[in-house]
């Protein structure tokens, strides 16, 4: 059964930073692609972040030098390393996994002072 259980969600200051963790059972993330989502109040999910099974990364244009996109396959575990936040970063965070159409529960990011 897959299952992703997102985590590492909190408040945090602008400028600050957080690592969000997704970790994965049923399979290995190491052989497909996984991706972060986030959806602010009132809107439709939207792209953040996509790791391949390799190591080729894509990222959102506005998330671009501040985000980063890894995975740990010993540990079975995407991240989502987040520096330099801002208050338009405040959303639910998800990961998913886009073959067969897997989403986590979110974990929710806050960026306010």
């Amino acid at each position: 059964q897959v299952q992703l259980v997102e985590s590492g969600g909190d408040l945090v200051q602008p400028g600050g930073s957080l690592r969000l963790s997704c970790t994965a059972s049923g399979f290995s993330v190491s052989n497909y692609v996984m991706s972060w989502y986030r959806q602010h109040p009132g809107k439709e999910r939207a792209f953040v972040a996509r790791i391949t099974s390799g190591t080729s990364t894509t990222y959102l244009d506005s998330v671009k030098g501040r985000f980063t996109i890894s995975r740990a396959n010993a540990k079975n575990t995407v991240y989502l390393q987040m520096n330099s936040l801002k208050p338009e970063d405040t959303a639910v965070y998800y990961c998913y996994r886009e073959y067969g159409n897997y989403w986590g529960q979110g974990t929710q990011v806050t960026v306010s002072s």
